[in-house]
């Protein structure tokens, strides 16, 4: 009895193949879509806890400064001979050239076997590493990029993460101009009993625990946080379609449902089978929708990859593995989203009396009950994103507000289409537009999942664009003041700068250092660059907020300016003070905007920071002259030092490669936007093509009273075209209002700075083309169908009894 009662179910299915298509195409898009972006956060987790491991050590316990300074070599030696197993680490960042590399310095004698940090495994590198002249262990990346810019032997590995190079500490010291010093060190898990304890041997070092996570992984955890929020979205789009389905197709199926109940099908068994049939549906689908992700992440990839070294200086490969955390979320969350939107109609099913289940008016009734509570839901959404923006904090609650806010506006979207059609229906006086606007209201329940998907589609599209391009706008601005200098120069080395900086002195207007240092700040990395008095910062610096002789206050000392991503973490105002290191305590007196760098920065005087930092870099250099000027001092700084042209760059390609890193920031929100749209389009069609099979007892009796088939196609495109636009016209002030969220809430707990708004009604033109395209489209084959319907298929519907 249970097989056929599955083989009757079943025979839907093969009855409507359409049907079953949308169902699992969309199913299996929204899968595609959330397994995408979870196998490039995967990936790009797996990069980071690998460059933990070799960079940080992050799996041992570290003695460090505990106001960022060095250490002195001295106390190494103290542990050592007092036996302990520790060894030595030494970081800093070393230029080749154009290139800049995060230097280590490791002492490989004693470095713990589990830091698994280079490989020396014979007698032959290990020798090579700690004699002189040294050899630079890099990943190959790295190794392209500063052969020919070094005498040092270099030893390629596929381990290391790009950008970093590995020597011998001694090397190390020599290289970065810091003898005698260290930045940590390493303690090994395994020490021998009876020590004696570090706070007596050690008393002015701090123990660093093990990091959960990495610091470049707290950095981007924003980013991915973004991605996820996205891909949800586009998952919850691609589910409307499942739920919409769904919904149909138990409509469609009441007549079995009574059958079998009266065959004897407990509700139980009936409810099992349900289950079972959507279980194996959503597993057909789900590997379909991990495959289409994995093909997906493919292609992103590489761009996620850029954007992330460009803003956050995180080493990602561009090729994709096959994790098993994120394809059995894709299958976890196919069959979860499923049986969620299979939940109301199995709900229905079960409480509707066993005589009634084939009554429409019976499921009509339990449809209205469910409008009712869409309606109380969406205020309640609503009212806990205000909640939510009123009185939480965090980057957790800014997403909440978005949630709340999409969610609650597409739940509340049916019952204001309800009453616009209501409304335009008493408006109407002929008997021909009654109908019309009738008929669309009718048709509203089976449409409205449909427009809830385009709703959040048409919404995401318009808050995202608005963002990127307030951004963008914004950002080129930016660059205008922050880009002032017409060249900047990099030296390859101390002796090399100040040639440099004495060729200059009678060449041009000004030159400009760019010198800064690595410090910790309020137990947070942190950079802290020096400026000279010069009057380009004065006109051009882009500041937020400062006291009336700010730029005095610097030149003096006396004050540093902060960024506002740490003018807004630590919670900074004007006269606080900042401890830049153990005898330099600051006052801060401005804060500057400072696009596109998630970390904190502090600007102080030049002369200050050398005499608190000797050892600071001081090889590049930004040039004021004339711009008829630019060509001929390039040229004559290519003959006079033999700098290779990386190493010299005008302001239009510094510009330029800002514009693109920009471009290639939005890369994969642009892509998961216009899939969530694609998504939208094919509920749209899913819906009305499953529509179009129940329409004929409604037009059948129009075109017997002489409306024809070529006018009933027109009507039909008609109201689709205006529910699309009806829908669209909400989405411009939902859009807007994510947009605004995400500028003024998301962008600010996430990254630290806060964008003004900017409105782009061309965008909104364009957008709205793209989507009247898309409902056209998705109304064609019904359409046709319908117009190309045999008279003979219209008197059935007269002569049956329905």
């Amino acid at each position: 009895m249970m097989w056929t009662a599955a083989t009757a179910l079943l025979s839907h299915w093969r009855r409507r193949p359409l049907q079953l298509g949308a169902l699992l195409s969309g199913l299996a898009l929204a899968t595609a879509l959330w397994s995408g972006v979870q196998a490039i956060n995967a990936e790009a987790r797996a990069s980071y806890a690998r460059a933990a491991a070799v960079l940080d050590q992050d799996e041992l316990v570290n003695l460090v400064s505990p106001n960022g300074r060095s250490i002195p070599q001295a106390a190494f030696v103290r542990l050592r001979r007092a036996g302990w197993n520790v060894s030595p680490v030494l970081e800093g960042h070393y230029r080749f050239g154009a290139t800049r590399l995060r230097m280590i310095g490791i002492e490989p004698l004693t470095m713990p076997v589990e830091t698994n940090t280079v490989d020396l495994g014979n007698a032959g590198d290990l020798l090579s590493f700690i004699s002189p002249p040294g050899t630079l262990v890099v990943s190959p990346g790295t190794a392209e990029k500063i052969r020919g810019q070094t005498d040092l032997a270099l030893r390629v590995s596929d381990q290391m993460p790009d950008g970093v190079a590995f020597a011998d500490i001694g090397l190390a010291q020599r290289l970065l101009k810091r003898d005698g010093e260290l930045s940590r060190i390493v303690i090994a898990g395994d020490q021998r009993p009876g020590l004696e304890p570090l706070g007596m041997l050690v008393p002015e070092l701090s123990v660093r625990e093990t990091n959960a996570q990495s610091d470049v992984e707290h950095l981007t955890e924003s980013f991915h946080l973004n991605l996820t929020a996205f891909g949800f979205l586009a998952f919850v789009v691609g589910l409307l379609i499942v739920y919409s389905t769904i919904g149909l197709a138990f409509e469609q199926r009441r007549p079995t449902f009574r059958t079998l109940r009266s065959l004897g099908v407990s509700l139980k068994v009936l409810a099992v089978l349900l289950i079972a049939e959507l279980v194996l549906f959503a597993l057909a689908a789900g590997a379909v929708g991990v495959a289409i992700g994995y093909l997906i992440a493919s292609l992103l990839l590489p761009g996620v990859a850029a954007t992330l070294e460009g803003l956050y200086g995180a080493s990602v490969p561009g090729t994709l593995s096959l994790r098993p955390e994120w394809w059995v979320s894709g299958f976890a969350i196919a069959v979860a989203g499923t049986l969620v939107s299979s939940a109301q109609s199995l709900l229905r099913l079960m409480r509707v009396p066993l005589l009634a289940v084939a009554q429409p008016q019976t499921w009509g009734r339990s449809s209205e009950a469910g409008r009712r509570f869409q309606v109380l839901a969406a205020a309640a959404l609503l009212s806990l994103s205000g909640a939510l923006l009123l009185w939480a904090d965090g980057l957790e609650a800014g997403f909440g507000v978005l949630g709340c806010l999409l969610l609650g506006a597409s739940l509340l979207l049916p019952a204001v289409l309800s009453g616009f059609l209501t409304l335009m229906q008493r408006m109407s006086s002929g008997a021909l537009v009654t109908w019309f606007w009738a008929d669309a209201r009718q048709q509203l329940p089976g449409l409205s999942f449909a427009l809830m998907a385009l709703l959040l589609a048409l919404a995401a599209n318009i808050g995202v664009g608005t963002m990127v391009e307030s951004f963008r706008l914004t950002f080129v601005g930016w660059l205008d003041q922050r880009l002032a200098a017409e060249l900047y120069v990099a030296a390859r080395n101390g002796d090399e700068a100040d040639r440099l900086r004495a060729w200059l002195a009678t060449k041009v207007e000004s030159v400009l250092p760019i010198s800064s240092v690595d410090v910790e700040i309020r137990g947070q990395p942190m950079q802290v660059f020096g400026v000279v008095d010069d009057p380009t910062y004065r006109e051009h610096w882009p500041l937020i907020v400062g006291i009336p002789d700010v730029w005095d206050r610097v030149a003096s000392g006396e004050g540093v300016l902060v960024n506002e991503q740490l003018w807004r973490r630590e919670r900074l105002r004007i006269g606080d003070k900042l401890d830049l290191a153990s005898d330099w305590e600051a006052t801060v007196v401005g804060v500057y905007s400072d696009y596109g760098n998630p970390k904190g920065q502090v600007m102080a005087a030049i002369n200050a920071l050398i005499s608190h930092y000797p050892q600071v870099s001081r090889l590049r250099y930004g040039l004021r002259v004339q711009p008829d000027q630019v060509a001929d001092l390039r040229s004559s700084l290519s003959d006079e030092f033999g700098l290779p042209p990386d190493n010299i760059v005008d302001q239009a390609a510094l510009k330029e490669q800002s514009r693109r890193i920009f471009d290639r920031t939005f890369l994969v929100t642009g892509a998961l936007n216009i899939f969530t749209l694609g998504v939208a389009a094919l509920a749209m069609f899913s819906s009305l093509l499953t529509l179009s099979e129940m329409r004929l007892p409604q037009l059948a009796p129009v075109w017997a009273m002489g409306v024809t088939r070529r006018d009933l196609a027109l009507l039909e495109l008609l109201r689709t075209l205006v529910l699309w636009l009806a829908t669209f016209a909400a989405a411009l002030p939902l859009g807007l209002a994510l947009a605004w969220v995400l500028l003024a809430v998301v962008n600010v707990e996430a990254f630290g700075w806060r964008l003004p708004m900017h409105i782009f009604p061309y965008e909104w033109v364009r957008l709205g083309l793209v989507a009247l395209a898309a409902g056209v489209i998705s109304v064609f084959i019904p359409l046709r169908r319908l117009a190309g319907l045999a008279p003979s298929e219209l008197l059935k519907v007269l002569a049956n009894e329905r």
